[in-house]
């Protein structure tokens, strides 16, 4: 039987995070990550598989970061949780362990209609050879149908577009097109430019079921139209993975995600758990999220990792920043757009500007860069954000989710000290995140 002192279930970002925090914060004890997959993709890159990077291997989390750090390895599909022996049984042996990290991640939502068992209907999944599938099957598809309008639906739209000579369709059930990440004027942008890159938007609509007899054919509607299909992707959402959990007995949130403490402690004290398979609680009055996302993961992960042998961090909730791009269009959000904030209960103001993301406008490479903040009007806290730009809109963001994370007020950020270049950052006196405050301000007085 193996043994280590730390032991991590899980290679995907959540597992390797939190294998690299005990090894910094434990450099004494032996810490081994086992996986069941021997190549493990980089989740977030997995739609570029299909247009920018051109194959499965191109997208892959190296194995040397583990040597690098010297975390053990051992490719073996876990079977039970023994918590009473502190084993982990598995299909190559029987590991013991003093201390458990579940990072077991998460399974695509299921969709339960008719025809989702035809050949040619992709869940994704974090596997590489499926994604050599999906990538062998596209090669012969001609009319491809992706369900489901938010980011993994547009990102492997707008890559599948790039391989040519293919009819591209998303069907998104809600009004818009990532309308659970962005405010309407933002998932407008994303659907005008879509359709400009040759990609059909097809938006409320709710798919009744599947076609085929033994492949599929086609994508039928409830308004009754049909849309032909060889390929359909599904890009649904995702559960948490909490199987073995469950047979073991540990406690399951209200989100169906493994019950954790603010430390990612779980009802038993010598297993913790972070990642998608995690439950989750908001940074914004403590409820229950939903959100799934890498970023996600390492915090809980860096939490998880530091605590195993003795509390030293805690989690106040999850905020959720990500972005997306297609073409030269980049779109990012931090905590609360307007609209989960009104409907949250929030009482609000926005600051909106657009400026150059350089000075001048003219200066090689400039984009306009829209900032969107939104304030809880009494205490004038910043509670979101959204910028939609280029390139820079990616660390913009993060330092909006920074301003967020430490409750940063309206005249907070107007009087925030920033550094600027003209090849680099939009101008010091037309700066959107000061100058969408110093708007919010305007109205509040």
């Amino acid at each position: 039987m193996t043994t280590a002192d730390i032991v991590i279930l899980g290679g995907s970002a959540a597992g390797i995070t939190a294998a690299i925090t005990a090894r910094r914060h434990y450099p004494d004890k032996r810490v081994l990550l086992v996986r069941r997959e021997r190549q493990v993709p980089i989740p977030c890159g997995i739609p570029y598989v299909f247009g920018t990077l051109g194959s499965p291997e191109k997208n892959l989390i190296p194995d040397s970061i583990l040597e690098t750090n010297r975390i053990d390895l051992l490719i073996a599909e876990a079977t039970k949780i023994d918590r009473q022996q502190h084993r982990l049984l598995t299909n190559e042996g029987q590991v013991g362990y003093e201390q458990l990290i579940l990072a077991t991640g998460s399974l695509p939502t299921k969709l339960s209609i008719p025809g989702v068992d035809l050949e040619g209907v992709f869940a994704i999944l974090k596997d590489v050879e499926n994604l050599r599938l999906l990538q062998r099957e596209l090669q012969g598809a001609k009319n491809v149908v992706i369900i489901g309008g938010g980011f993994i639906g547009i990102e492997f739209a707008d890559e599948i577009n790039k391989i040519g000579s293919k009819n591209v369709t998303v069907l998104e059930l809600m009004a818009n097109c990532l309308s659970l990440s962005y405010d309407p004027e933002f998932c407008v942008e994303m659907e005008d430019l879509l359709r400009a890159r040759g990609i059909t938007v097809r938006t409320s609509a709710t798919v009744e079921r599947i076609v085929g007899d033994r492949r599929v054919i086609a994508v039928q509607l409830k308004d009754g139209s049909g849309i032909p299909a060889d390929l359909v992707i599904l890009g649904i959402g995702a559960r948490a993975n909490v199987e073995l959990a469950k047979e073991a007995g540990l406690r399951i949130g209200l989100t169906d995600g493994v019950a954790v403490d603010r430390t990612m402690q779980t009802s038993d004290p010598a297993i913790f758990a972070c990642g998608d398979c995690a439950e989750k609680i908001s940074f914004f009055g403590g409820g229950p999220s939903l959100l799934k996302l890498a970023s996600i993961a390492q915090l809980e992960a860096r939490i998880a990792g530091a605590n195993v042998f003795g509390l030293r961090r805690e989690s106040d909730g999850t905020v959720g920043v990500w972005s997306t791009a297609v073409g030269g269009l980049a779109m990012g959000t931090a905590g609360l757009t307007e609209s989960m904030a009104k409907n949250l209960g929030y009482q609000v103001v926005c600051g909106i500007v657009e400026t150059p993301d350089r000075h001048p406008g003219g200066m090689p490479g400039a984009a306009p860069m829209k900032v969107k903040l939104v304030f809880e009007s009494h205490s004038q806290v910043l509670i979101g954000g959204q910028v939609r730009g280029s390139v820079s809109v990616g660390e913009m963001i993060n330092i909006v989710a920074a301003c967020v994370q430490k409750r940063m007020t309206a005249e907070d950020i107007a009087t925030f000290q920033m550094g600027t270049h003209p090849a680099l950052t939009a101008s010091p006196i037309a700066y959107p995140l000061v100058n969408a405050a110093e708007v919010a301000i305007g109205q509040m007085q």
